[in-house]
């Protein structure tokens, strides 16, 4: 982009703006503390939300997360509003694994309960949740069933004797977009899918085994059904080689129809298709498909976690779904804009939903505390529950960070660390790590993050999420 200037104003101690210049059509607002700010402009990912600011239709301010680091398109981490009628959709502000999110279960066991039995368990998970490259599903789908997936999500699930009607409850969208139309997921996409549902796959991907160390808002930690030294599990994964052949798939058909669009953004992997468009309306659909095969993975995935633990500690554990939430994913909201309700495609590219209390799409359990927020750490360090808050509806299109975000590449870290040291030094913390592969442990080494202790403190001062509890691990499943 032309004649741009990349100087964040302070606005506060946990907010910066870039006031629109060139072809922005809004300002860039920033939410970071100058430590994180800092770590920002070492990479390209504030000139990629200015570029966001420049999408046609976007509404208010593009916006970047405390976690954000450079991405595809848009930086990880940005959040963008787009005019449903006048706006447009980009596959990159949802990116390739589309739906990735988090699960979190509360169990009814202590910490002192399951510490002697991390180990067993971890080799439960790791035989009944296949993880890494081209892990194959226990659940082997065949084509009738795939598209029934694509369509009801972790409804299909449930009906086929996976899990409850108590997890669909406390799931985001119940796990389920109706929009979706699994008919627009390619026949190679749908293959890559029926053989990986149930599976946890690979990257930042993992099985957490925590224990609640802190609780920060004893009343909505009340309200999540969450106390001090309990037992929880947290689930990370997304829609597997599925949503990243969807997308991929739709980016090739952005590029082949709109060459002259490609040639008017500041960069290619912004493409994205009017939102007037036939092949806008596709896309959304099949990106609702991935998003619902997501949901029912992770909800496979949540259900071989309850009979792991019940294995082990018998019929008298309970093992509940406290919220399952998307971070890669665009939703049909409507959000008031400069005093106007406007209908909005709101992009989450590593940008976790912060709905406030009252909103009519969070479950009625949550309605006084705002929904459930999952921020994990890296291995080794804490992850947070926040809870959405009405300043976040205003101030972030009622979105918050996904996670520590990313300090180092993979390539780095893998030349820095070994895997043995990295199990060797977690365990001295009494942190045990199974791993698919070693790469998958130092690829993910914890100081490869940034410190998510920061990336939660801005979310809660900004006020778009406030802490109520923070989570410490006992043992990973990685990929």
């Amino acid at each position: 982009m032309k004649d741009i200037t990349i100087e964040p104003k302070k606005l506060n101690e946990y907010s910066y703006i870039v006031e629109k210049q060139g072809d922005m059509r809004v300002p860039l607002k920033i939410f970071a503390n100058e430590k994180l700010l800092a770590k920002m402009l070492e990479d390209r990912c504030i000139m990629q939300g200015v570029n966001v600011a420049s999408l046609p239709g976007i509404q208010g301010h593009s916006i970047m997360m405390p976690d954000a680091h450079q991405g595809y398109g848009f930086s990880i981490g940005g959040v963008a509003a787009l005019d449903t009628k006048e706006g447009c959709i980009s596959p990159g502000g949802i990116g390739f694994d589309i739906n990735c999110g988090v699960r979190l279960l509360a169990t009814n066991l202590m910490k002192d309960d399951v510490q002697p039995c991390v180990r067993e368990l971890l080799d439960k998970l790791f035989s009944y949740v296949p993880p890494g490259v081209g892990a194959k599903s226990l659940v082997r789908l065949d084509h009738k069933e795939i598209k029934e997936v694509l369509q009801k999500g972790a409804k299909w699930c449930v009906e086929h004797g996976y899990g409850n009607e108590d997890d669909l409850e406390h799931c985001e969208e119940n796990g389920c977009i109706e929009e979706a139309d699994g008919s627009l997921v390619s026949d190679k996409s749908r293959g890559r899918g029926m053989g990986q549902l149930g599976t946890l796959g690979s990257g930042n991907h993992f099985i957490e085994i925590q224990y609640v160390d802190n609780i920060h808002n004893k009343e909505i930690g009340d309200t999540f059904g969450l106390k001090e030294g309990q037992v929880v599990i947290l689930i990370h994964c997304g829609s597997r080689g599925l949503g990243h052949q969807t997308c991929s798939d739709y980016l090739r058909k952005m590029e082949d129809k709109y060459p002259e669009i490609i040639e008017s953004l500041p960069e290619k992997d912004l493409v994205y298709a009017p939102a007037n468009d036939e092949l806008s309306q596709q896309y959304f659909k099949a990106m609702c498909a991935a998003a619902n095969f997501a949901w029912a993975n992770r909800h496979m995935i949540g259900h071989q976690t309850r009979k792991a633990f019940t294995e082990i500690f018998g019929e008298s554990v309970s093992v509940d779904t406290v919220y399952d939430v998307a971070h890669n994913i665009a939703k049909k909201e409507m959000h008031v804009v400069d005093g106007v309700e406007k209908e909005v495609y709101v992009h989450r590219k590593g940008a976790t939903r912060a709905f406030g209390p009252g909103r009519a799409e969070i479950p009625a359990k949550y309605q006084k505390s705002g929904q459930p927020i999952f921020i994990p750490g890296s291995m080794g360090t804490s992850s947070y529950v926040l809870a959405g808050t009405e300043k976040a509806m205003q101030e972030s299109f009622g979105s918050t960070a996904h996670g520590a975000g990313r300090l180092m590449s993979r390539k780095k870290a893998n030349e820095k660390w070994t895997g043995e040291q990295i199990k060797s030094d977690l365990e001295e913390q009494n942190i045990i790590v199974k791993a698919a592969s070693v790469r998958g442990i130092t690829e993910e080494a914890p100081l490869a993050y940034k410190d998510v202790d920061d990336v939660v403190d801005v979310s809660d001062k900004a006020g778009i999420g406030i802490i109520v509890a923070q989570l410490k691990p006992m043992g990973v499943v990685k990929g």
